[in-house]
């Protein structure tokens, strides 16, 4: 009866924690306050933490030994005005976390209170990385860059999906979510005026033939069934009606699954790009910014993560290719690890200034955290963590689930 009346207040806590965070959003290496709170959330529990070099976020290390299972939540928010109006709303002026990582970190907080519950039962230890600046993709970096990742052996994260709903799961094996690549590209024409274009070059015109000829890479360079959009999201140029200016600025991105699809693409765009200026007579400027790679899955533990999933009572899926950005691929490049989806069934997207997600999955999805890192330390320490091997109901702890 204590243990019951124990958990009710922990998923209770959460929630209140969820919200307080939700009120005082930081941006991407700015999480002070964030750390802060945490740090002493935890220390309520009786968990010490350590930022490890770490300028903002926290590790916090829970068992002795190895095998080392790491659980990653992300912290900051984006700059984005909250239009929701329920009770906890953003106090910052252009700052929400309309992706949800309040969420994220309510859920992996859970998951250290509980395993510090059974710290005596754990075949190994657990690392929580509270990790800051996922939003820019450097976050991930700055962990690797001090080494704590260095004794890890599998790594586990998590993002809500709006699209699913409350009680439901998926991840899937391989490439999930996407590489992400932006590009900034300065066409420069000749400015005239407006009634004596041949006196100039028009780089509106060749920025409008830049951007028609940039959607032939999906269509007709790159093979139907690899994954690729090129998007233009930016167009600046001019400043008055009746001048044509001598410059336009585009910004895009483009996203794919593959390495080799990667390259194929940046290597099209700035081919298309030469030989418009070519056939113009204009000089075409491109800063080809490579963002985090893909999601890359390793079939193991996605299998792993998801069979304890539906024994943990979620509704499993297998997730669609998604095409949104993700830095936990830089812990995937170097240890396996699996990226997994819990159902946050928001009317609203995610970086949208209404997402409000449904906190009902903190508590359920920090009790899976928990019993996911149980499950892997026990199947690290019992089979060496071989692929072959399958998980089982008898790997988990009663006093998880």
């Amino acid at each position: 009866m204590t243990s019951h009346r124990t958990n009710i207040d922990l998923q209770q806590q959460l929630l209140v924690w969820r919200r307080e965070l939700h009120q005082f959003p930081e941006l991407s290496g700015q999480e002070h306050q964030t750390t802060a709170r945490l740090q002493d959330w935890l220390a309520q529990f009786g968990i010490s933490s350590q930022q490890y070099g770490l300028t903002t976020g926290l590790v916090v290390d829970i068992g002795q030994g190895q095998p080392v299972v790491a659980l990653r939540a992300d912290l900051d928010a984006l700059p984005i005005q909250e239009q929701s109006s329920h009770d906890h709303t953003s106090t910052v002026a252009g700052v929400m976390h309309a992706c949800g990582h309040d969420l994220h970190t309510a859920v992996i907080l859970g998951a250290a209170i509980l395993l510090k519950q059974q710290e005596h039962n754990l075949s190994g230890r657990v690392r929580i990385i509270f990790q800051p600046a996922e939003e820019n993709y450097s976050g991930a970096y700055a962990v690797l860059a001090q080494g704590i990742l260095t004794d890890v052996d599998v790594i586990f994260g998590m993002h809500n999906e709006p699209n699913l709903a409350l009680g439901h799961f998926a991840t899937r094996q391989g490439a999930f979510y996407a590489n992400v690549d932006k590009f900034n590209v300065l066409v420069k024409g000749k400015g005239a005026h407006a009634g004596r274009p041949h006196e100039g070059q028009d780089a509106i015109y060749i920025a409008s033939q830049l951007v028609v000829a940039l959607q032939a890479i999906s269509s007709r360079r790159i093979d139907t069934l690899e994954t690729c959009v090129v998007s233009v999201t930016q167009i600046h140029a001019g400043n008055t009606w009746n001048v044509l200016p001598a410059t336009v600025s585009l910004e895009g991105t483009a996203r794919t699954h593959s390495k080799a699809t990667r390259q194929l693409v940046e290597q099209h765009f700035k081919q298309i790009a030469a030989g418009i200026a070519s056939a113009y007579g204009v000089e075409i400027e491109i800063d080809w910014q490579h963002g985090p790679a893909a999601v890359i899955n390793h079939p193991h533990w996605a299998d792993f993560a998801t069979t304890l999933a539906e024994q943990q009572g979620y509704q499993v899926q297998q997730a669609d290719l998604h095409l949104g950005g993700e830095d936990f691929a830089a812990y995937l490049e170097q240890i396996p690890g699996a990226f997994v989806s819990i159902g946050s069934a928001s009317s609203y997207g995610l970086h949208h200034p209404e997402f409000h997600g449904n906190e009902a999955l903190i508590y359920p999805a920090a009790q899976y955290f928990a019993a996911l890192a149980q499950a892997a330390l026990w199947e690290l320490h019992s089979n060496s963590g071989a692929p072959e091997q399958h998980l089982s109901k008898h790997h988990l702890s009663p006093n998880i689930i």
